[in-house]
């Protein structure tokens, strides 16, 4: 038995010997393979990673996450009547949060009216001064955002002879990185400046700060899809979006020369669209990612802004609308960014390229203190004089960045761009006559034309 049993086990060995190699074969071609196919999927995780779309809905998630609780919590105390029932320390916090103190101001410009009524006993060239400080402010501060906004969104990071470089991709984390700023610049104004008692609700300013990340987020991720000239058209179309919203949501009516020079900006912006150069470069090929990106900015800002109208029939200057906005922005996007875990991974990126750690502080502070001369100059000169600022603004932009990025624009898209500014113009010189005609003729006089 004992010697048929060795017999067996000789015999069974080589065959074993013969099983396990063939198990470690296998073993081993499966391991390239198992290694290739994590490196698709994480290829795979990366390319969905970087699709826009996957993108906005991720962010839309996290702003959800924090949305949602919060609008549960204000029902729960509307609904328990907290304003008539609520004691304690919490109990201003909540009233400033949830109900405010419902004071209305009988119109919104009374203020910025009052001031540009004591500017105007300023001499004529302390007012020449004040206007060439805000325009140059405007000018200066917007576009060099423009192109620093194009330099980070279409350019790499890091790129030697041997390494191409990166891109930065996280577009929200630039719209923290501005709205950090502009709460930090608006705080330390309100906090140094009288400003007027605050009545509206806070959690109001939520609506408007969710439609305005969208549409930065929006505007920062269609310049890896269209040009940056493209954009800035795009921008100046929005009063088309404006005045739909403005009818949707505030019931508003307009002049009929106000839907003329529309068609006349929509003419003009597919004039530009449509027209194709020869020797186009990749940046500036517009696609439909871009055009669906671009749409979403409209209309994000065109609701963004007849939101703010609304809410300054509250008690309330332009710095505390930038205020009240920007917590809730900084808010959403931290959120998100935590949630994520894109808010390391932004800051390992800045610490891995100093070059674009200095773009985005700039970027802010371009963004920030922008805001602030917005203000002034409508305080102290009103809408029409800083709508043509702005407007001349967007024509430097466009010449700034063809001649530094090098865009090519056909002939039919300069006229295009040129129908797009005369429109805009035409606007400012009719809306101004409308005032002066509409001052000098009684009340019972005034022609209204609105449709």
């Amino acid at each position: 038995m004992g010697a048929r049993g060795g017999r067996g086990a000789a015999r069974t060995g080589p065959a074993g010997s013969l099983g396990r190699r063939l198990c470690l074969a296998v073993v081993l071609t499966a391991v390239p393979t198992m290694a290739a196919s994590d490196v698709v999927s994480a290829a795979l995780q990366d390319s969905w990673g970087d699709f826009w779309l996957f993108r906005f809905f991720l962010n839309a998630a996290g702003y959800a996450s924090i949305m949602v609780p919060g609008f549960l919590l204000i029902q729960y105390f509307k609904r328990k009547n907290y304003l008539e029932t609520g004691r304690g320390i919490c109990f201003p916090i909540i009233k400033s949060c949830v109900f405010g103190s419902e004071a209305k101001s009988a119109h919104p410009d009374d203020v910025s009216l009052a001031a540009r009524n004591e500017s105007m006993e300023s001499s004529t060239a302390q007012q020449v001064l004040k206007l060439l400080f805000c325009a140059a402010g405007l000018q200066a501060s917007y576009l060099t955002w423009g192109v620093l906004q194009e330099r980070v969104m279409t350019r790499t990071y890091g790129a030697t002879e041997t390494n191409p470089g990166e891109k930065f991709k996280d577009s929200q984390f630039l719209v923290f990185m501005n709205r950090i700023l502009a709460f930090t610049v608006a705080g330390l104004y309100c906090a140094l400046t009288k400003q007027p008692r605050h009545g509206a609700p806070m959690y109001k300013y939520s609506f408007a700060s969710l439609s305005n990340i969208l549409s930065s987020w929006c505007q920062y991720e269609a310049l890896k899809y269209i040009s940056f000239p493209t954009q800035v058209l795009a921008k100046a179309s929005k009063v088309i979006p404006v005045m739909l919203m403005g009818k949707l949501v505030s019931r508003k009516s307009y002049e009929y020369w106000e839907y003329l020079t529309a068609v006349l900006i929509s003419v003009g912006v597919s004039m530009f669209l449509l027209s194709s150069a020869p020797d186009k470069h990749l940046s500036t090929v517009t696609t439909f990612s871009g055009v669906v990106l671009l749409a979403g900015y409209i209309v994000f800002d065109s609701f963004t802004s007849n939101w703010q109208d609304a809410l300054f029939t509250y008690k309330m200057s332009p710095v505390q609308m930038m205020f009240g906005v920007n917590v809730f922005s900084c808010l959403f996007t931290m959120g998100s960014l935590l949630e994520q875990g894109a808010l390391l991974e932004s800051a390992r990126f800045m610490a891995r390229h100093s070059e674009f750690a200095v773009h985005a502080v700039l970027l802010s502070i371009c963004s920030a203190f922008g805001q602030l001369f917005i203000f002034y100059t409508i305080n102290q000169f009103g809408a029409a004089v800083f709508t043509i600022i702005m407007t001349l603004r967007q024509a430097f932009a466009i010449l700034l960045s063809c001649l530094i990025y090098g865009h090519a624009i056909t002939v039919v898209g300069g006229l295009g761009v040129a129908v797009v500014f005369m429109a805009l113009f035409l606007r400012v010189y009719a809306r101004s006559r409308m005032k002066k005609r509409s001052k000098k003729l009684p009340a019972s006089e005034v022609p209204v034309q609105k449709v």
